[in-house]
């Protein structure tokens, strides 16, 4: 499935490393930022979500919720949190079901993994319309962080 600008972004509920569940909807009057990475503690993936804790004051003055989500346990993603102080939500999508429905899933990862979300972000509006997306093929990528911002500045 391959998402529009424009169109309604799709509805989750996952459990954050609280065990808490979590749904896109409890976010109505923030902007938000899905940040989709393969796997917690990679090198890769620990430079985004580290990017993103040292760069969250720019993201609060845009009133931008910042959301990482994997298909790791909400037990490693617990433990990758504590361990490099993140501080925004991190959700397991255990099931791959959202990854899937943002159409940022891979068939086949490194090691033969199947199912592993790949490198993508996106923003969400206030009014759950999605604002800007971007899949990356390459997990060696990153996003491209500026474009982020420029979106939300927009939606402000």
């Amino acid at each position: 499935m391959s998402l529009q600008i424009g169109q309604k972004a799709p509805e989750f509920t996952l459990h954050n490393t609280e065990k808490n569940k979590v749904s896109l909807s409890d976010f109505k009057s923030k902007n938000v930022v899905l940040l989709f990475f393969p796997l917690a503690f990679t090198g890769v993936c620990t430079n985004e979500m580290c990017s993103m804790r040292d760069n969250m004051a720019a993201y609060n003055s845009l009133n931008a919720e910042v959301i990482g989500i994997s298909v790791d346990s909400l037990f490693v993603l617990d433990r990758f949190k504590k361990e490099h102080n993140l501080d925004f939500a991190l959700l397991s999508d255990f099931n791959k079901e959202v990854a899937k429905d943002y159409g940022c899933l891979y068939d086949t990862f490194v090691f033969d993994m199947h199912g592993v979300a790949k490198r993508s972000a996106f923003v969400i509006d206030k009014d759950g319309i999605l604002q800007y997306a971007e899949v990356l093929e390459s997990a060696g990528d990153l996003p491209d962080f500026n474009a982020i911002q420029e979106c939300l500045k927009n939606l402000s």
